[in-house]
């Protein structure tokens, strides 16, 4: 690290004021800052919060807690594309076929986003902040393999500027950046994102009988055409390779199509355990996503007016992206709300929303998208409310 910090130093004079590259402080800056702790010296006079935590360190965090259900959709899109094919791909080779189609939308990803964020940067004067390193790998994981590159790029570009830039930059985004980008995708291109597009085929034929169709599609299709309940639709679809394809155990481990990072349930809450212990996710909107979900989901059984309605409660769990949404979007430190009781008026609502946009909105099954943007713009007025309510009672006990 000595050697590196000697490159630092070099160079260093050139980047300031006076400068031959002054005006590329920002780009030197953003890389020296990601290497070493700022040189900035906190004044002595004053009271201050001295605390070990920083952007820079909860932007890591929430990326090493986004790991496991990252390594786990690079495989599965190996898997899924042996099971599509035909094919016997030992775990290196599914690997390898997973890393060809998710390290291009990564980097597509960042640079686009970053050459945005350089732009406004170098015109405001400021260094690079970290907060995209998180959207960066966000938005690649909530967009299927087969999305073409340059949608990537155009939507990456549409969420930093509209999502971000124009409320202030990093801090001030009253929308999840990365929820915006999937939102454009959605509505600009919505049979790139949605429909039988979700599994890698390659240059190959799928095998006879096999489906690429989500969860979510399958149920879909099964209460709009009436032919059976949900959950034997799933279990008659693809039969080519299993009886049990989409039974709630292989939803809940993540054998399944889908989007890159939503598959596994379970990797995903490993990824929950270390935000929760540091810190960083709040476990209250966790918990009352997953159970706004799942008591709309009980109160439509008890209706059953038709198929979705009667799907079992805990399904809606472990399939689309209610469970990634939950621990990695909604919890979004900036979007989210900040008052305790809020987090749980906040968490419970985007679980009632996801399950009711699935419920009765047959052209788009996936509702956490949607209602996690619905409840980022409705977060200040419920910590309002929730203030004004805690003011109400002081003032009522201080009157008493």
């Amino acid at each position: 690290m000595k050697f590196i910090r000697n490159i630092f130093d070099k160079y260093k004079p050139l980047f300031e004021k006076g400068g031959k590259y002054e005006k590329f402080m920002p780009f030197f800056e953003t890389f020296e800052t990601f290497f070493f702790l700022p040189d900035h010296v906190t004044p002595a006079k004053g009271v201050q919060v001295r605390d070990a935590i920083d952007l820079k360190r909860l932007m890591f965090t929430v990326i090493i807690a986004m790991t496991p259900a990252l390594v786990w959709g690079i495989w599965n899109i190996g898997y899924q594309h042996a099971l599509a094919t035909g094919e016997t791909l030992d775990f290196w080779q599914q690997i390898l076929i997973g890393l060809k189609v998710m390290l291009p939308i990564i980097i597509v990803s960042y640079v686009a986003g970053l050459g945005v964020e350089f732009i406004f940067a170098m015109r405001k004067g400021h260094s690079l902040h970290e907060g995209f390193l998180v959207t960066g790998l966000l938005i690649p994981m909530v967009v299927p393999p087969t999305i073409p590159l340059w949608q990537v790029a155009l939507a990456t570009v549409f969420a930093v500027l509209i999502g971000k830039e124009v409320f202030g930059g990093t801090g001030m985004n009253i929308l999840n950046v990365a929820l915006t980008a999937r939102a454009f995708l959605y509505f600009a291109y919505p049979s790139q994102i949605s429909g039988d597009v979700w599994v890698y085929l390659g240059d190959k034929a799928p095998v006879d009988g096999f489906t690429g169709g989500t969860p979510l599609a399958v149920i879909n299709e099964a209460s709009v055409s009436k032919a059976g309940s949900a959950v034997e639709a799933l279990a008659n679809t693809n039969t080519v390779l299993s009886a049990d394809f989409y039974s709630f155990t292989n939803m809940f481990l993540g054998f399944i199509p889908g989007s890159i990072g939503e598959t596994s349930t379970l990797m995903i809450l490993l990824g929950a355990l270390l935000l929760i212990a540091t810190g960083v996710g709040s476990w209250k909107i966790m918990v009352s996503v997953f159970g706004g979900a799942y008591l709309t989901g009980l109160l439509f059984n008890s209706i059953g007016a038709n198929e979705y309605m009667l799907l079992p409660a805990h399904y809606h769990l472990v399939i689309g992206g209610l469970a990634f949404g939950a621990v990695f979007m909604a919890t979004d430190p900036v979007t989210a709300a900040q008052t305790e009781k809020g987090k749980w008026i906040y968490g419970i609502l985007i679980g009632v929303l996801t399950v009711l946009i699935r419920v009765f909105n047959p052209a788009y099954p996936e509702g956490i998208m949607l209602a996690i943007l619905l409840m980022n713009v409705f977060a200040p007025l419920i910590d309002f409310y929730v203030v004004q309510g805690n003011k109400k009672r002081r003032i009522k006990r201080a009157t008493v």
